[in-house]
């Protein structure tokens, strides 16, 4: 069976309203949380970018059944990756041992507030580094650590959970599926391609956590949904040759100018039919995902969604 998740999106509710929708999830059956790790928002009508770690604690304390998860953070800027190993650590004792690392390569929109955005080429050889150093400080091991673009003089992680945190890697394509596969416990793909599933477990991932994660609008009223869905998640359609470069929210906002209502919601399922949600959640698991995160477009929305999931959606995906 499916691991059902829910998705704790910084980006469109304040932290206590996040923790309360953790609370919520939890009670209504999801199986686990992911959260975004974001500085801003992709748009300003999404109005809001709290620490997400922060969150993570206050959640792990707050809840006692859902797995968590960091959906994804990024260690080679605005943090370096061996405090990312250390909060990771410190997580996963927070939440007695429920909580997975994901890592990824990261977006210009959040890491450029510390500086200047390196090129792709660059950024994948920073990420190789940090992956090098996380893992095994995860494992705790004291770590001496000198490559192009990450020093580690001397490091150990002095509180850690008893099985170390595991860590899942995001894949796109080839390279970033051996990466997965070399260091990670898991993947992790936001598309339902059963190629990248192909490639990471041809890389050695076989056996091993799929994580994927798939945005949908529920309410009663499918064209107000679809609304919401084009307000706040019309930069959804870009994909990731396009999304890791654009600097900030206007320039998500000039790059989708032109996307339609029903552009969105050719890749967003909208509205109230249940059907048609389940079908789009059935996508990733006939593409191999052992996990999959829901996103609940629309914040005011999320206790009304959480009410309807575990009357109506979730008996469904526990079928599939």
């Amino acid at each position: 069976m499916v691991s059902v998740g829910y998705t704790l999106l910084c980006e469109q509710a304040g932290p206590k309203e996040l923790v309360d929708h953790a609370v919520r999830a939890e009670a209504a059956g999801f199986d686990h949380v992911v959260v975004s790790d974001h500085y801003y928002p992709w748009l300003d009508s999404q109005g809001h970018s709290p620490y997400a770690w922060s969150v993570l604690g206050a959640v792990a304390h707050a809840t006692d059944r859902v797995d968590l998860m960091s959906f994804v953070t990024c260690p080679i800027r605005r943090y370096h990756p061996a405090v990312v190993a250390q909060k990771a650590s410190t997580v996963g004792l927070l939440s007695d041992g429920r909580f997975t690392l994901g890592l990824g390569a990261g977006e210009n929109l959040n890491e450029h507030v510390v500086g200047g955005w390196p090129h792709v080429q660059q950024r994948h050889e920073m990420f190789e580094e940090a992956l090098q150093i996380i893992r095994p400080l995860l494992n705790g091991e004291t770590l001496t650590f000198s490559g192009n673009h990450f020093d580690v003089p001397d490091a150990y992680v002095w509180d850690r959970p008893d099985t170390p945190v595991p860590m899942a890697v995001a894949a796109s394509g080839p390279q970033s599926a051996s990466l997965a596969a070399e260091y990670g416990d898991g993947v992790i793909a936001t598309e339902p391609d059963p190629q990248i599933i192909a490639l990471y477990e041809d890389a050695g991932g076989g056996g091993r956590n799929r994580y994927g994660q798939l945005a949908i609008c529920y309410g009663p009223d499918e064209a107000e949904c679809r609304k919401i869905a084009h307000d706040q998640f019309r930069w959804f359609g870009l994909g990731w040759r396009v999304m890791p470069d654009l600097p900030g929210p206007g320039a998500f906002a000039a790059a989708t100018q032109f996307v339609r209502e029903e552009d969105v919601a050719q890749g967003i399922t909208c509205g109230p039919d249940v059907d048609r949600h389940v079908e789009a959640f059935r996508a990733f698991v006939e593409a191999g995902f052992t996990h999959v995160a829901l996103v609940q477009v629309g914040a005011e929305r999320q206790p009304m969604f959480l009410d309807w999931a575990q009357e109506q959606l979730l008996p469904r995906l526990r079928e599939l």
